[in-house]
């Protein structure tokens, strides 16, 4: 039961409070994978255009870290709800961390090609996928409904505090003793997140029932529909998805081709939305209300695109540095708010089918990879990147009525 001080607290401070030991070891776990995620997208993207010098390559390997939300999003939704979630962390941690082992032998000793890291990119998707329908839920539930925007701020924090660490620790690991010392440092670091996940105590209550996986989805799909909220937060998660989210992809190339950098500064650069973001979600923890949830998930995602364009168009590093670094502020807002109005939307009992519609969302992303990469290859990075940026404000404009009900 928490103190009498904890419950008179701040919301950020009743969570540092509470003792919730278990909100702290998944936090970790998530900051791991945040952390194995942003090296190595930086890492492969890197080694991949260096390697075909195909823009579309490079998206190519984002691709398929999202493919899996979009084809299996919703399924492991409902499959979640049916599963003890602990066992299911530890597997999965497991399972990426031997892709990560094996990616490192295979550059050790000489004999990494493309398609390796292609297999390994859409493996480590599947386990990505299995986040918000079984981390994510387990912090809900671990914290409660009353603390989860805030619980989600923290650990959106973490995601973000890992794209200040991860890219620049890439980009120097493979400056300095190759690809192979990146995936090598990915294995410690899951060697960590399993004696973490180990430790949680947490346990989900036995399922009850025995209804098939269809008849779930289509039930939580049902209640997407009839939920106007709902619907308009995750309208504006695809509008992400499709025209923000696939801009890091391109980092490494106009990182390279436009501003001149090399893999250190590379790295540095595509640390910068990072820094931003965790600035704005530890601001988001202190002073986050209730009544501006909504404002805060369309401001973010507005701010997010304006800003991916100005980067995109800047040829002076400074100031796509200064854009990048704001275009993390609204990415901060949208991601903070994305999981949690979804989370205090959905009923307790549908509450992984519905965040595992979220993941499917969040997988349609790949489409936005394509084109961004097809364009890029036609007209340049930078022009492409520009491009999208516009199209997702004005897909945005268009989609006003699905959304102002947020």
């Amino acid at each position: 039961m928490e103190s009498i001080e904890a419950r008179a607290a701040s919301p950020l401070r009743r969570l540092l409070l509470s003792g919730r030991s278990d909100f702290w070891r998944l936090w970790s776990v998530g900051l791991v994978v945040f952390i194995v995620r942003w090296l190595e997208t930086v890492a492969v993207g890197v080694f991949v255009y260096q390697r075909t010098g195909s823009a579309f390559l490079v998206a190519l390997m984002t691709l398929l870290r999202l493919l899996p939300m979009g084809l299996f999003g919703v399924f492991l939704g409902a499959w979640a709800e049916r599963i003890e979630r602990r066992t299911t962390l530890i597997g999965v941690v497991l399972i990426m961390g031997t892709t990560s082992l094996a990616l490192a032998i295979l550059a050790l000793t000489g004999r990494l090609e493309v398609w390796h890291l292609a297999v390994a990119s859409f493996v480590n998707g599947l386990g990505w996928a299995t986040d918000n329908p079984v981390r994510r839920v387990m912090i809900g539930e671990v914290v409660g409904p009353d603390q989860m925007s805030t619980a989600m701020s923290i650990d959106v924090g973490a995601n973000n505090a890992s794209r200040m660490v991860g890219p620049t620790v890439g980009g120097l690991l493979l400056a300095g003793i190759g690809i192979g010392g990146a995936f090598a440092l990915s294995v410690a670091l899951y060697g960590f997140a399993l004696m973490t996940a180990l430790r949680v105590r947490y346990r989900n209550a036995a399922p009850s029932g025995s209804r098939p996986v269809l008849a779930r989805i289509l039930e939580g799909l049902a209640l997407v529909r009839s939920d106007r909220r709902l619907a308009g937060t995750l309208v504006v998660t695809v509008i992400y998805n499709v025209f923000g989210w696939p801009f890091t992809s391109m980092i490494p190339v106009i990182g390279q081709d436009r501003l001149g950098l090399g893999p250190p500064g590379i790295g540095a650069l595509a640390s910068l939305d990072g820094v931003g973001a965790f600035c704005g979600a530890i601001l988001l923890a202190v002073w986050m209300r209730p009544a501006w949830y909504g404002r805060i998930y369309l401001g973010g995602i507005t701010l997010y695109m304006a800003m991916l364009t100005v980067f995109a168009l800047v040829p002076i590093p400074a100031v796509a540095s200064v854009a990048l670094l704001i275009t993390g502020l609204g990415g901060a807002g949208f991601s903070i708010m994305q999981a949690t109005l979804v989370y205090l939307s959905a009923p307790p009992e549908l509450r992984s089918r519905i965040l595992g519609v979220l993941s499917m969302c969040i997988g349609i992303g790949p489409l936005g990879f394509i084109a961004l990469g097809l364009l890029a290859d036609a007209i340049g990075a930078h022009w492409a990147t520009a491009a999208t940026g516009i199209a997702g404000l004005l897909a945005l404009a268009v989609t006003r009525p699905l959304w102002r009900g947020i």
